[in-house]
């Protein structure tokens, strides 16, 4: 075929498409095998699978109607509920593309992602009026909004599937690479980028991820949801719908240990999505005593290390339940996976303590030097990945692509070493990203925040060993030598500014930052003084203006 590259195969066979399933369809088979079951329960609200499909069918005639067509994107800015997974399937079954926002985020930061993304439709929960009128102003585009609840800035999303119920919708026809969620992430540096995920990819991480994080998984298992739907906790219940297990909501967006061990024993919860904060929170508060936990299988927790002392805690508490897996949103979790069997309670000489695990199935991992040769056994590298898991790309954005791949690899940013039986151990990060509670944080959003005050001269964040939260950041500012500021001044300033999850734990002030030879402020020499004058590990308590934040 002419101008495709591809050469045509012996005898005459034309090459064809690649046509896969609509993700969406995985909801229809729960429907038609589970009909009525409860798939979803959220407080005192449950729906069956067969009432969330013909609602998803409801949606995507309602979307449809409003002149939404395969390929555009729907900006999507809600807590955790009902409709916002309904709306994960509807966008999937119209062939449009699913663009969620942590729903934490500010209006400012949700105007970047509609304008990043292209959106021309948004569905908004009714508290975040705000984030309309500020994504409508940096995206006119978007001119169809969708309100859950009652709001003034949209049709109700309830009464849109109302008037719609009934309506049989067919699932647009899609390919391989054919978009349907973007993946807000970073990557190492800068802004937000759209990460491209398509059907046929997510339709291989749905495989990977119950072959290898929670094999054995059917109709009869419950997974309760401790994080925002809009990233990982997402793909993990997009995942439970393809084998119909319910999904159970937390009552409000307020994480209350307790409420979550009463959910687990009533509903026979079998697996948790989480991070290693969330984990140490659930196993060393009381109630873990108070509820039968005896049904879990799979605590799975990612975005950072545990440490090896909440390991032994929490195997102590809930038995070899922990799934460990270490990925990144451009592939989706899929590099490694460290299985209940190796997580062992005692220390010993066979116990690999540090690792995050080996290489996902069907997924390869390389530790590279800067040339891109993979290095030998125990040598440090760049951690690269190549497999069907790794995303089509970064949505309009050719320089992050051709920073982020190599000889068709996948480069993490993330540094560390290999042994010689393929486990992987993660040493330290190209970037200056450190993750804080499960969350990437990149301290050059946060510097330039921090720069618009009116009394700062210079600043560095470096990201911090914590107990809690794994690492946070650490600000250092050199301030106006007229203009006096403290940590409690410049913690209010940057409230509002960035998510709450962002913010330094603690804001110190010098007469001037170190330097290099050339006048450049490293995170290394920052970090260096920082241990240098005692102020590392952080051990005395910051002022409550700084550590206010959501789990």
């Amino acid at each position: 075929m002419s101008g495709t590259g591809i050469a045509a195969p012996k005898g005459g066979v034309a090459p064809c498409t690649k046509r896969v399933m609509n993700l969406s369809h995985v909801l229809r088979q729960a429907a038609r095998r589970f009909p009525g079951e409860v798939g979803f329960v959220h407080g005192p609200l449950t729906a069956t699978w067969a009432e969330m499909d013909a609602r998803v069918d409801a949606m995507a005639s309602a979307l449809a109607a409003k002149g939404l067509i395969k390929g555009d994107r729907v900006l999507v800015q809600s807590k955790n509920c009902l409709q916002m997974f309904e709306s994960m399937f509807a966008c999937f079954r119209l062939g449009a593309v699913w663009v969620p926002t942590n729903f934490r985020q500010t209006p400012g930061e949700v105007a970047y992602l509609a304008a990043a993304s292209g959106a021309t439709a948004m569905i908004c929960h009714a508290d975040f009026p705000e984030h309309v009128a500020a994504a409508q102003a940096e995206a006119p585009a978007i001119d169809t909004v969708i309100a859950i609840g009652e709001a003034p800035f949209g049709p109700d999303y309830d009464a849109l599937v109302a008037a719609h119920l009934g309506t049989r919708f067919a699932a647009a026809d899609v390919e391989h690479d054919d978009p349907c969620w973007f993946f807000f992430t970073s990557g190492t540096t800068g802004r937000p980028k759209a990460a491209v995920l398509t059907h046929g990819q997510m339709a291989f991480v749905i495989t990977n991820h119950l072959c290898d994080l929670m094999p054995g998984t059917t109709q009869g298992d419950a997974s309760l949801v401790v994080a925002p739907l809009s990233h990982g906790a997402g793909i993990h219940q997009l995942v439970q719908t393809a084998r119909a297990a319910k999904t159970i909501l937390l009552p409000s967006e307020r994480f209350d240990v307790a409420e979550a061990w009463g959910l687990v024993e009533h509903w026979k919860v079998t697996n948790i999505f989480t991070v290693p904060t969330i984990t140490k929170m659930l196993v060393e508060h009381p109630s873990v005593d108070q509820f039968d936990h005896s049904s879990l299988r799979y605590v799975i927790y990612a975005g950072a290390p545990m440490y090896r002392e909440d390991q032994k805690r929490a195997l102590a508490k809930l038995g070899k339940v922990l799934v460990q897996y270490f990925g990144l949103g451009e592939v989706t979790g899929n590099i490694t996976v460290l299985p209940p069997t190796l997580h062992e309670p005692e220390d010993g000489p066979h116990v690999k303590i540090g690792t995050c695990g080996f290489e996902r199935t069907g997924m390869q991992v390389q530790l590279q030097d800067e040339a891109g040769a993979e290095v030998n056994p125990f040598e440090t590298g760049e951690i690269c990945v190549c497999g069907p898991a790794v995303f089509a790309g970064y949505y309009e954005n050719p320089e992050a692509n051709a920073k982020s791949f190599r000889n068709g690899w996948f480069r993490t940013g993330d540094l560390g070493h290999m042994d010689a039986e393929g486990f992987v151990y993660i040493t330290g990060r190209a970037s200056d990203m450190y993750i804080s509670g499960g969350s990437n944080v990149y301290p050059r959003e946060v510097e330039e925040k921090l720069l618009q005050h009116p009394a700062l001269v210079e600043v560095a964040i470096v990201g911090v060993p914590d107990p809690m939260w794994g690492e946070v950041g650490v600000a250092v500012c050199v301030a106006r030598a007229d203009t006096p500021v403290d940590e409690a001044e410049v913690a209010a300033f940057l409230d509002g500014k960035v998510s709450r999850y962002k913010l330094p734990k603690r804001v110190f002030f010098w007469d001037a930052l170190p330097k290099s030879a050339y006048g450049k402020i490293t995170k290394k020499m920052v970090r260096e003084a920082l241990e240098e004058r005692g102020l590392l590990p952080l051990d005395k308590p910051a002022p409550a203006a700084s550590l206010e934040r959501s789990a």
